[in-house]
């Protein structure tokens, strides 16, 4: 079954899977469209969720046979950025490697080109795997999930001065002293005397990239508790879907998320002036997802139990400043 959830005047989320949404006349409209698919399925895992996971080579097949029917929707500018966090073999202290092997199949069964590898820390992940890190205290915690940027055509159109961070404060210092020691490096470079004295308003981040997601969810989690249900579990940072979106979008492109969750990306492509389109099956997790549109232009209703919920949060939230 494909319904539509709720809409604002920029997108709309579906009660669906990312198979039956693909696989029906919805999408069509948005086929060679979508501009960035920025998205977070279910990881591997060895222990299920309540969100649904598969393992082995069951989760690889799954995986590339969505990855497949994805890339139809893509424009042939567009991008395909997927995170995909660690697994643990069960009852050891050993890593699988089934999630690199995940982001291997969905190359080879989709010819996309890997534009980048990138590393998303979370500094305030809880300790984990628990019976490894706290319990047997033999290993650290595991705060890294793995993100690749895929794409039809390498030369995809990117611009990383978009996403440029605050200058250091050496830095920082640098450009107000107007020297530095030029010369050659170890590293065989020659670096002139001018070469670093530019303000370019940022320097250009790396591709391991910091972010943690305590306290970008407020809204999201004080709605869900309003309505006494469990935030999603496995919720992606907004800043780290609001990097890509920044970097690989311009105003009005279409975004999609194929499995929407707590519709993080769907919410930062709104705030960003993106059009959007959101896949979920969980209606839960479609009605909690609700509270990041609470202020959205033309937040409507499309079916029960949306309905209610839509007036109940335009209400809550204008009464919550």
């Amino acid at each position: 079954m494909t319904r539509a959830a709720f809409s604002t005047a920029l997108g709309t989320a579906y009660e669906t899977t990312a198979e039956n949404f693909l696989a029906s006349s919805k999408s069509d409209a948005l086929r060679g469209k979508v501009k960035l698919i920025m998205t977070s399925p279910p990881f591997p895992l060895r222990k299920k969720k309540a969100y649904g996971n598969l393992e082995g080579q069951a989760y690889l097949e799954w995986l590339s046979e969505i990855a497949v029917s994805v890339s139809e929707m893509l424009r042939p500018d567009g991008s395909f950025v997927i995170e995909i966090g660690n697994a643990w073999e069960p009852g050891i202290p050993a890593m699988s490697t089934l999630p690199l092997k995940a982001l291997l199949a969905i190359a080879d069964a989709t010819g996309f080109h890997v534009c980048q590898q990138f590393i998303c820390h979370n500094p305030s992940r809880l300790p984990g795997p628990a019976q490894w890190v706290t319990i047997n205290r033999m290993r650290a915690t595991d705060s890294f999930t793995h993100v690749w940027w895929f794409a039809k055509d390498p030369w995809v159109p990117a611009d990383n001065r978009k996403i440029l961070v605050d200058y250091s404060k050496g830095m920082k210092r640098l450009l107000e002293r107007g020297r530095y020691n030029s010369g050659h490096r170890p590293s065989d470079h020659r670096i002139n005397e001018t070469s670093f004295l530019k303000d370019n308003g940022g320097a250009i981040p790396p591709n391991v990239l910091a972010f943690a997601n305590t306290s970008d969810d407020a809204t999201y989690v004080a709605w869900c508790r309003l309505l006494g249900m469990r935030p999603h579990p496995a919720r992606m940072p907004s800043t780290l879907a609001q990097f890509f979106v920044d970097f690989l979008t311009e105003e009005g492109d279409v975004v999609m998320d194929c499995f929407g969750g707590s519709l993080t990306t769907a919410a930062v492509a709104e705030q960003s002036g993106r059009k959007w389109l959101a896949l979920e099956p969980t209606e839960d997790y479609l009605v909690g997802g609700m509270g990041r549109f609470a202020r959205s232009p033309g937040l409507v209703a499309k079916n029960a139990p949306y309905s209610d919920n839509v007036k109940a949060l335009k209400d809550w939230a204008w009464s919550h400043g």
